[in-house]
């Protein structure tokens, strides 16, 4: 079907919960991708920071279908190999000594933290010690709990009453923290970057200090890494960039390369807390989906790859930057996850022409235009995107 057929069935069909940019794509390679008429785009979004390994990518293939062949679910009543051969990789690629949950997206894995996170204070210190602090401008989630642990006023609509237990403090403040930090408060939730937010880096020493105040009060440090981890930001998960030791980090979208995934890693100082009956998921570490998690972690997680993450992140900011565009305030992020700094309220404007002459870019925050490329994108394909830029801008 062209375009417009399959628009045309879209609205007769399927929910209208996205507005969707007027393409329907059909076919991709690398970090290169073409629509059902035939029109290239160099993609700098990866279905917002899933397709880490871009498109066909041979072992990630070949590995689906083997295990397809072999099985593609089980449920957790049984163990299998791919899924225990993925929880090793992150416990020993995060050396945290602890152990992981599998789950099926990144609003699930936060969810899992979440009640991980009030068990762990509820087995030390009894009823009433459940809060979580979250950071305004921050985003875990579209579930009814995870919207609550939002920080956006603007999520916080529609499906009253929400899930109770969330306060907000400011990014970069750790006075504002302490404030929060209450009798009733066991954990504290972040991202280090936040995306959604408009793709803002939180400040290391502020970061340090908020993991100190954890250790003072013993409330649980969760990392949300659900869009900066797996490579995205230069290291296999963003905090070890921030020289800190997380009890929980969440994580998905890149995890699975393109397959559907989300984990809950807990240090040694929270392994425990769920046990049989607390938590579970049906799809969770089925076997199909963690031989896709193996081989992102054994390609991903490979040193060379994350400096040339890195390389690249350097690459296409710079390039960015030397346009010169009167347009362009700025270029904020870290690896490959980055947002240029428009005329504020410009961004879905700026993103909408980018799709319109070839290049995918997503919106973050109030004045950012996102970009999540593929990590495998080639510098020939980067300097595509840049010459289609110079006009744009």
């Amino acid at each position: 079907m062209n375009y417009q057929e399959l628009k045309s069935e879209e609205q007769k069909y399927v929910m209208n919960t996205y507005g969707r940019f007027p393409i329907a794509l059909d076919h991709g390679a690398g970090a290169t991708v073409w629509d059902v008429e035939g029109k290239k785009y160099i993609d700098l979004a990866s279905g917002i920071g899933v397709n880490c390994l871009g498109y066909d990518h041979p072992q990630l293939i070949e590995a689906i279908g083997q295990q397809a062949h072999k099985l593609m679910h089980v449920s957790n009543l049984f163990t299998t190999e791919p899924m225990v051969q993925a929880a090793k990789k992150l416990v020993e690629k995060t050396h945290l000594n602890g152990k992981v949950f599998f789950a099926n997206s990144g609003a699930e894995a936060n969810e899992g933290a979440i009640k991980l996170a009030r068990k762990y204070s509820f087995d030390k210190y009894g009823e009433g010690r459940y809060k979580i602090i979250t950071l305004v401008n921050s985003f875990h989630g579209r579930t009814v709990t995870t919207l609550k642990a939002t920080g956006q006023d603007r999520f916080h609509n529609y499906f009253f009453p929400f899930t109770e237990g969330f306060d907000y403090a400011q990014a970069n403040d750790i006075e504002s923290v302490r404030r929060k930090a209450d009798d009733m408060t066991c954990a504290v939730m972040m991202e280090l970057v936040q995306g959604e937010g408009g793709v803002l880096p939180l400040d290391p020493a502020f970061v340090k200090q908020v993991e100190a105040l954890c250790r003072e009060k013993d409330l649980l440090l969760i990392i949300d890494e659900v869009q900066t981890g797996i490579g995205r930001t230069g290291s296999l998960f963003c905090f070890q960039q921030y020289d800190i030791r997380p009890d929980v980090v969440t994580m998905a979208k890149g995890l699975g390369g393109g397959v559907p995934v989300g984990a809950v890693l807990a240090a040694e100082s929270c392994a425990k807390v769920l046990t049989p009956g607390t938590h579970a998921t049906t799809f969770g570490g089925t076997p199909m989906i963690c031989a896709a998690v193996n081989v992102v972690l054994d390609t991903v997680g490979d040193s060379r790859f994350l400096q040339e993450v890195r390389r690249k992140g350097e690459y296409l900011k710079n390039g960015i930057l030397a346009l010169g565009s009167p347009h362009i305030h700025g270029v904020r992020g870290m690896g490959l996850m980055l947002g240029i700094i428009v005329d504020e309220g410009k961004h879905t404007a700026f993103a909408n022409r980018l799709i319109e002459k070839g290049v995918l870019a997503i919106t973050a925050g109030k004045n950012a235009v996102r970009l999540l490329p593929p990590l495998v994108i080639s510098d020939q394909e980067m300097d595509e995107a840049i010459t289609i830029m110079k006009e744009v801008f």
